[in-house]
């Protein structure tokens, strides 16, 4: 397994995940791209406490526009990257539904290994929306190495 796609999200716990994810490419010595999937824009106007050195979103970034969220989130890479501490760590934002843009880009960059986080989430959601690492789960063809983040409050 030489590459390794670490999926995130705008979360204070995709720290867990970038942080397993890389450790895993660190065990395999294995290329590393971190995938952040542009879904709802609405959802970048939650302001969380600094999370791996970001500090969020500028206020005055008008949150309708699709140029400037992408500057937004390739920030947040950036950002993981540097709390990372590794320049070869590539980077791609890429815009639309979560669960597929996941798939296709493992298919394009030639991934090896996905590397995703899993919400909690109450047994009726999962049920009638469904996740989105249970929909990697069932239609990748390649391994995922699935990160818990669930809080054990």
């Amino acid at each position: 397994m030489k590459k390794v796609l670490i999926c995130i999200d705008y979360n204070p716990t995709s720290e867990i995940v970038a942080d397993a994810g890389y450790q895993l490419s660190k065990y395999l010595n294995a290329e590393v791209c971190l995938l952040h999937v542009i879904a709802d824009l609405q959802y970048y106007g939650v302001q969380y406490p600094t999370f791996m050195g970001y500090d969020g979103y500028d206020a005055e970034v008008d949150l309708n526009i699709n140029k400037e969220m992408n500057k937004v989130a390739e920030n947040f890479l950036s950002t993981v990257r540097n709390h990372l501490n590794d320049s070869k760590v590539e980077t791609k934002v890429v815009e639309g539904s979560t669960a597929n843009v996941i798939l296709e880009y493992a298919t394009l960059w030639k991934a090896d290994t996905i590397v995703i986080g899993t919400h909690s989430h109450n047994i009726l959601e999962k049920i009638f929306i469904g996740d989105v690492a249970s929909q990697v789960l069932k239609n990748t063809r390649v391994p995922v190495y699935m990160v818990p983040t669930k809080n054990k409050a």
